[in-house]
């Protein structure tokens, strides 16, 4: 717990005495206790199965949100929040403080179940559920699936807010409405559950409803699990892209790390920010089809060897292109090495034609050039860096996304971090050093790689000072 900030420990224990004075109404409340205990023991031994290593893989979060929603429609509302503590308690935790994301977690749940029976009892949901009136009941249901959605979605937001100081507005910024359809489906199927617990037949039939929510979780199961095969795939190539070019290692996965900043700071969602962070991972992959001895060259690069460096991007592509849940981050990887005013390669692609995928990754790959120590050039200042991107937009990168970049990294900060091996000749560390000017050639032309043959004339624009694109 010690590397949770003091903030975010104060606001999980605002939330969790919320949760606690939600639950103190209980003795005086009539209870079925038996109801409570096992809804209570389904929704935990639900979430211990599926989440055990024996199943193989965590199921998304609230896929037994039905049994929870069950409860807020059958129970007063302190009785329902109290069926979430057991399973929410009890789960298994990955990361670490455990202890504290379990106690989230647990008064995440019961104050968004507490606010959906209150809801679903003010509007008369328990009513219309006792006499089986399905039709009547799916209005109270529907409020009361809302105000679930709009806890965890606000709770959720705030946590954001906190940990990471990220606005509020950009942090409750489409968590709703990217809950509020699963949820929704998650509600109906809880309200289907109630309404048989009432009908004659008892909960034995109500836990029927659960088997087509053990479908659901399976197909989830197997899609994320083979998004968890791309993903090592995806860590292989990059591994591989840093022993063959071990100047760079590490790169890849800053300029992942500065594309997905990029994107937050443009509001994409969660998704697309992914996907983006894919691409800024992946976009020197072609790197694999180049020969090792060009990338590693100390010295200029003949125009034939500059020529076959620039065919990275296309190799990249080529063996990308297969990978379906990649999407744009393809398009990133064909062409982040195009600039605004069409000097780039391979396509020679002017302003908007340049996809916005490969411009968010060209302005993080230029950035953690610079920020970078090699063994041909030093790192510059971050301030520095951001000030050489600033005077190359609109020529050469795309001033929305270097805007966005800057804004990011003024609010999170940069961590620049040495990717050269410190093994390097010193034939090759003397050419670097002796190349003044060297880095501004480097740095902003987007080429992690650049080992520049010559110093530029003063003044030059960055977009045509010389420099191989590695």
């Amino acid at each position: 717990m010690e590397a949770v900030p003091a903030r975010v420990r104060t606001y999980v224990a605002c939330v969790a005495i919320t949760a606690l004075l939600c639950l103190l109404p209980l003795p005086g409340v009539r209870t079925p206790w038996w109801a409570v205990a096992l809804l209570a023991a389904l929704y935990a031994g639900c979430e211990r199965v599926a989440r055990s290593r024996f199943v193989g893989i965590s199921h998304p979060a609230g896929t037994f949100y039905p049994v929870l929603l069950a409860g807020a429609f059958l129970l007063p509302a302190p009785a329902a929040a109290l069926v979430a503590v057991p399973g929410a308690l009890l789960s298994q935790v990955e990361q670490r403080p455990v202890a504290l994301r379990r106690i989230w977690r647990a008064a995440q749940l019961v104050l968004g179940v507490w606010a959906a029976a209150r809801t679903h009892w003010l509007l008369g949901g328990r009513d219309a559920v006792a006499a089986g009136d399905v039709p009547y009941a799916l209005g109270p249901a529907g409020a009361a699936v809302l105000a679930f959605c709009l806890v965890l979605a606000l709770l959720d937001g705030g946590i954001l807010a906190v940990a990471e100081r990220v606005p509020v507005r950009r942090a409750w910024r489409g968590l709703v409405a990217r809950s509020l359809a699963p949820i929704a489906v998650h509600g109906l199927a809880g309200l289907m559950m109630a309404v048989l617990w009432r009908s004659p037949y008892g909960p034995v039939a109500a836990l029927l409803v659960l088997l087509p929510m053990c479908v659901s979780w399976w197909a989830f199961a197997q899609y994320h699990r083979e998004r968890a095969a791309h993903q090592a795939t995806i860590r292989a190539l990059v591994q591989a892209v840093d022993i063959k070019d071990g100047y760079t290692r590490g790169h890849s996965e800053r300029v992942g790390q500065a594309s997905m900043m990029i994107a937050r700071e443009l509001g994409m969602d969660d998704e697309r920010v992914e996907v983006l962070r894919f691409a800024g991972i992946l976009h020197d992959v072609g790197k694999l089809g180049v020969p090792t001895r060009l990338l590693r060259k100390n010295g200029p690069l003949t125009p034939e060897e500059r020529r076959v460096i620039e065919l990275h991007p296309e190799y990249g592509h080529e063996m990308v292109r297969g990978i379906g849940f990649l999407g744009e981050a393809r398009a990133a990887v064909l062409h982040h090495h195009e600039r605004l005013d069409g000097s780039g390669y391979p396509y020679g692609l002017v302003g908007r034609q340049i996809p916005e995928s490969a411009r968010v990754v060209a302005v993080a790959d230029a950035f953690d050039a610079m920020t970078s120590n090699r063994c041909y050039s030093r790192a510059r200042p971050v301030p520095v860096a951001l000030a050489e991107l600033e005077r190359c937009a609109g020529s050469q990168f795309d001033p929305v996304m270097v805007a966005a970049l800057v804004e990011a990294v003024g609010r999170a900060g940069w961590r620049p971090a040495v990717t050269a091996d410190g093994t390097e000749d010193a034939e090759g560390a003397e050419d670097a050093e002796d190349a003044e000017g060297a880095e501004d050639a480097e740095g902003a032309e987007g080429a992690p790689d650049a080992r520049p043959p010559r110093v530029p004339p003063p003044g030059a624009p960055v977009s045509s000072r010389p420099g191989a694109h590695r």
